[in-house]
């Protein structure tokens, strides 16, 4: 087996295991170096919002493909773990587009649905389930609903239903985990577990979450942490700056990273 096949055997292992899997987003070579020489770090995935702030894009597949696809590969020569991207909707071709993360190393991805009506969110997960399969990997697909970050006024109940159904119909057509970022409480998590199992849903981390240790109880496959990681970097630069304005100077704390 190739080493690509591999990674991404260990991905998807990461995943199902009942150990939450937990991935704090990089977005360059140094802080994908920085995050995955900590202790116990297994994997990486990037944040396609964090990558195209670093280029000076706003989010929303506004960066040009070429330089996602780019800086993503730049993270994965700085690692020797396995790394999922965060490919946003597919940037208008999911196929070529998974096509071309996978040539540069990476062994999985999410993928948006926009809440695009569910047949064409459904034929983008097969286009990129097919295009892992003819790389000959068990690419790790993290089918996004953002039926809870674009539920608006709607009821939560109906909001729940939605996503439900949506996760149902990427896991049917192969993906292994489905995303639900968004505030999200307790109860919605025992509704998506009740609902495809455990170990097939997947977070993200930010203030007010369900703890981790919770979620993992609850039958969590991950968590990632999307732009927060990013804005802690970029807070700690800020912080530092204005004690350097102030007279101040580097924190007592301080060491090379790189």
């Amino acid at each position: 087996m190739t080493e690509l096949a591999n990674q991404a055997q260990t991905l998807l292992a990461l995943h199902t295991d009942p150990q939450l899997l937990k991935v704090v987003n990089v977005w360059d070579a140094i802080s994908a170096r920085v995050v995955s020489e900590v202790e116990g770090v297994t994997a990486l995935a990037t944040a396609s919002h964090s990558i195209a702030a670093a280029y000076g894009y706003a989010d929303g597949e506004n960066i040009p493909v070429e330089l996602m696809i780019e800086a993503v590969g730049g993270i994965v020569a700085a690692t020797d773990l396995p790394v999922t991207a965060d490919l946003e909707a597919g940037y208008g071709n999911p196929r070529e587009t998974t096509k071309r993360a996978i040539g540069v190393g990476v062994v999985g991805c999410n993928l948006e649905d926009q809440m695009k009506p569910i047949s064409e969110a459904v034929n983008a997960v097969e286009a990129v389930l097919d295009a892992a399969q003819q790389e000959g990997i068990d690419f790790v697909l993290n089918a996004r609903t953002d039926a809870f970050l674009k539920a608006g006024d709607k009821p939560h109940d109906e909001v729940l239903a939605d996503a439900i159904e949506r996760g149902r119909a990427y896991l049917a057509t192969g993906a292994p985990v489905v995303f639900v970022p968004g505030k999200v409480s307790e109860d919605d998590i025992k509704a998506f577990v009740d609902a495809w199992g455990p170990q097939k849903l997947t977070l993200i981390g930010a203030p007010g979450s369900v703890p981790l240790a919770r979620m993992e109880e609850l039958g969590v496959a991950r968590v990632s942490f999307g732009p927060f990681s990013q804005s802690v970097a970029l807070m700690a630069l800020q912080d530092l700056t204005a004690d350097i304005v102030a007279g101040g100077g580097l924190p007592a704390d301080f060491r090379v990273l790189n």
